[in-house]
């Protein structure tokens, strides 16, 4: 691997690199909700697929994309779960019930070894960040997997108005982090945005946790090969 220069700062995304959504948890709520309210529970999942997927396309009005604030976002669980509970035909104050039982950050879980790594990043003095496409939440969620107090700074894009790969959204997190782009090592999933990264100066590597593509690393734990092998090419 390439040497880093002058690295200060590992800036990561959040799903599928630090955390992942556990499908087990969606069919717990299908069931859930199957017991609770007497209905099929392959119906419940298809409903809640079906419900998701049309506030995810950017393209929607109702995304949540097109989130800012914290307030919005709660608005936007309302609307979610008043959508739910009418396809369900239940009746509308299921809505609340249900989202206090499986709020958003309870489908998440961390990625295998991802607390020793950040921790282990830390300890060699760099600063963790995070830069996820997704709600204002971001707080609440990292909470939920347990590696809040290791993050010095978690930007969701909702909240700046600006998401990956759009030069800007990188641009932000630098001056967030108080770095140079070109002092953070960019740690993604998704080739357009390590492509980003790498554009506005920042270096960046592609990571894929199911080790299909040959040219990513394949565990959180290659993270620190890189920042080590950064460590011996200065002789520090």
């Amino acid at each position: 691997m390439t040497a880093l220069s002058g690295l200060r700062a590992v800036l990561f995304d959040r799903d599928d690199t630090i955390a992942y959504t556990d499908q087990a948890v969606y069919r717990d709520a299908a069931r859930w909700a199957a017991s609770r309210y007497g209905l099929d529970a392959s119906h419940v999942g298809h409903v809640l697929a079906a419900v998701w997927a049309d506030h995810t396309s950017p393209d929607r009005e109702s995304s949540w994309w097109h989130l800012r604030t914290l307030s919005e976002e709660e608005a936007f669980w309302s609307e979610y779960g008043r959508e739910l509970t009418r396809r369900l035909e239940l009746p509308a104050d299921a809505a609340p019930e249900w989202l206090a039982r499986f709020p958003y950050e309870a489908y998440m879980k961390p990625v295998s070894g991802a607390r020793d790594v950040l921790s282990a990043l830390r300890t060699r003095g760099l600063k963790i960040g995070v830069l996820s496409n997704t709600l204002p939440s971001i707080d609440r969620t990292l909470v939920a997997v347990g590696l809040a107090d290791l993050i010095d700074v978690a930007i969701a894009t909702c909240a700046v108005g600006i998401h990956k790969p759009e030069p800007g959204a990188y641009h932000h997190a630098a001056a967030t982090l108080g770095v140079e782009p070109r002092e953070i090592l960019f740690i993604d999933d998704k080739a357009e945005n390590v492509a980003a990264a790498r554009a506005v100066g920042m270096q960046a590597r592609l990571i894929d946790l199911s080790g299909q593509d040959g040219d990513a690393i394949h565990s959180l734990a290659e993270v620190l090969d890189i920042v080590d092998a950064r460590w011996e090419a200065v002789g520090q």
